[in-house]
């Protein structure tokens, strides 16, 4: 009984650490609001700034650009790599090759909303910037906290479904 209790206890725990850290995770957000999305998208980067208008109307300008620029999703890619995790048999090497193939297109399309970030950051006074890297550190300090708790409750869960085994 103690260790059914001691299993449950560290997949508790274990489940709101992840949600936690997905919690984190989707606060780290750096596209700022404008008028056509906003509702639709969270700022966070620039929570606790003050902007001016120039700077909100320039980061605007920004975020349109960058929009118009980027290519559309690439839907062919996801319905190939549904039909392969369907597929009756699973092919392993295919999947790989498709899973590469998507995430060289993320990578692109990382790259180019990085470049437009630091376009924005760019448009910043020092003093709005030590602000946006304090909260930055702020965030990181939290992922941290719920990496190492995450770390704690699978190993917890881990000794307890050891001693469960042994016993």
């Amino acid at each position: 009984m103690r260790n059914v209790i001691a299993a449950v206890m560290a997949s508790t725990l274990a489940l709101s650490a992840n949600s936690q850290a997905a919690e984190v995770v989707t606060s780290v957000n750096w596209t700022p609001n404008d008028g056509a999305t906003q509702g639709s998208h969270q700022s966070h980067m620039f929570d606790g700034i003050s902007l001016t208008e120039d700077q909100r109307q320039q980061m605007r300008d920004l975020m349109q650009q960058a929009r118009r620029q980027q290519p559309p999703v690439n839907v062919s890619e996801m319905e190939t790599m549904h039909k392969l995790v369907t597929a009756d048999k699973f092919d392993e090497n295919a999947v790989r090759v498709q899973a590469e193939k998507m995430a060289q297109e993320q990578v692109v399309r990382q790259v180019e909303m990085a470049r437009v970030r630091n376009q924005m950051y760019r448009l910043l006074t020092p003093d709005q910037q030590a602000v946006l890297n304090e909260r930055h550190q702020q965030r990181m300090d939290q992922l941290r906290e719920v990496a190492r708790m995450q770390k704690g409750s699978v190993l917890m869960l881990s000794s307890s479904s050891n001693t469960h085994s042994n016993q």
